[in-house]
């Protein structure tokens, strides 16, 4: 039994009335830690400023004397050690804050990169990135898409790593590289394996951001904002040792499927908690808001959007939460994985412009959250993969099913 299978293995399970217990905990540190700090993050980001680090330590210190740091790992590996359901039901309130992630030491790309290395990594590996990472005394950034090839089909990466006795020599040109700013070290997918098929052909490698021929070229302007650090780099003839290798070399796309498809989960319970924060601004401010003789809350057109969202958001919730348990089974569960991407991307996004359209000009102005859950929903439908390609996914592997035979069970599959 391996960690890479079980990386979970050993963790306590958690009974119903635990999870409860652990969620009220959440929400009780939300109301009085994040919600109240987020106008101060907003102006002293918690990466990019010396004030914000110090505030967030201070959260941090909090979540780690109440036992809830870095949920996203075993407690073999320095996390709650609560297994992944647990984990799953904290992300549907985590992810009403941009900044809860990083104050519980699960924020992506750290989350992901120290489960890989956990999963895949050497102890050496271990030991100088993962521990220091896991203790939040580091960060990371994970290396993957080039912006002179399309993200959607990531067979086509042109970044190279040749070994040369010891090393690996890395050469290539990245972007959305998100958080190298500031970051100790990258993973990087690079092509190693030129003579295999094109998903045996890839290798993920540990590299230190101060390694030379590692070059931050820019941070990339997103929807108008730099913080997210997505970042331009050039790997010129960077070396590295071959033990900083993850995995074997040419398992790069069965690593980054270990990493990407329980991320998706995470991803689309975070949106959830972004959808019902959005909702809950929504339906208050209708409420009290008066127009024409009466609320918002009392025209027709109002209490639809209204009626939708709910309706929207509890499907996006029943799918997100189906296709979680499968994963939590040990099933990949490939379609399921693909509908939540482009399903709970689009609900997050009608959700949101609702609540806006509520609020008005409020709506798109910094003094509530909507306009920057805005444009974090416009991008969720292109990161993790466009959502066009998880429609083609679902679509191809449902049409497979059929071409054998075996038809579409939707209680089963």
């Amino acid at each position: 039994m391996t960690t890479a299978e079980h990386p979970h293995a050993g963790d306590r399970v958690l009974t119903d009335a635990e999870i409860m217990e652990l969620r009220e905990k959440v929400k009780a540190f939300m109301a009085e830690h994040i919600y109240p700090n987020e106008p101060f993050f907003h102006a002293n980001h918690p990466r990019q400023s010396a004030a914000g680090r110090e505030k967030m330590k201070e959260l941090q210190a909090i979540t780690k004397s109440l036992g809830m740091w870095a949920p996203h790992l075993p407690a073999a590996a320095g996390g709650m050690g609560i297994g992944f359901m647990p984990y799953v039901y904290m992300n549907e309130i985590l992810g009403r804050s941009p900044y809860a992630p990083i104050a519980f030491g699960s924020q992506a790309p750290d989350s992901g990169n120290a489960e890989i290395l956990w999963q895949f990594g050497s102890k050496e590996l271990q030991e100088k990135y993962m521990k220091p990472l896991v203790a939040g005394e580091i960060w990371s950034c994970y290396s993957m898409t080039e912006p002179e090839v399309s993200g959607a089909d990531p067979t086509g990466l042109r970044t190279t790593a040749v070994r040369d006795g010891d090393e690996w020599v890395i050469n290539g040109h990245k972007w959305f590289t998100s958080q190298a700013e500031g970051a100790t070290f990258a993973i990087v997918m690079c092509a190693t394996e030129l003579d295999q098929p094109p998903h045996r052909r890839f290798t993920q490698i540990v590299v230190p951001t101060d390694t030379p021929g590692f070059e931050i070229v820019r941070p990339v302007p997103v929807m108008g904002e730099t913080e997210g650090s997505h970042c331009e780099i050039r790997y010129t003839n960077v070396r590295v040792p071959i033990t900083n290798t993850l995995g074997e070399p040419g398992s790069g796309f069965r690593i980054a499927q270990k990493r990407l498809g329980p991320g998706r989960i995470h991803h689309c319970m975070r949106w959830l908690g972004q959808m019902q924060r959005a909702f809950e601004l929504m339906c208050e401010y209708s409420l009290k808001r008066e127009v024409f003789g009466s609320t918002l809350s009392e025209k027709q057109t109002v209490q639809n959007w209204i009626a939708d969202s709910y309706v929207e958001i509890q499907a996006a919730r029943a799918l997100t939460l189906s296709a979680a348990k499968k994963i939590d089974q040990g099933d990949e569960a490939r379609v399921e994985i693909s509908a939540i991407k482009f399903f709970g991307a689009q609900i997050l996004h009608n959700v949101i412009d609702r609540a806006i359209q509520v609020h008005g000009a409020l709506g798109v102005s910094g003094d509530t959250p909507l306009e920057s859950m805005y444009r974090n929903a416009r991008a969720a439908r292109i990161y993790d993969g466009p959502d066009e390609v998880h429609r083609m996914v679902v679509a191809r592997r449902i049409l497979q099913s059929f071409k054998a035979g075996n038809g579409w069970d939707f209680g089963l599959q």
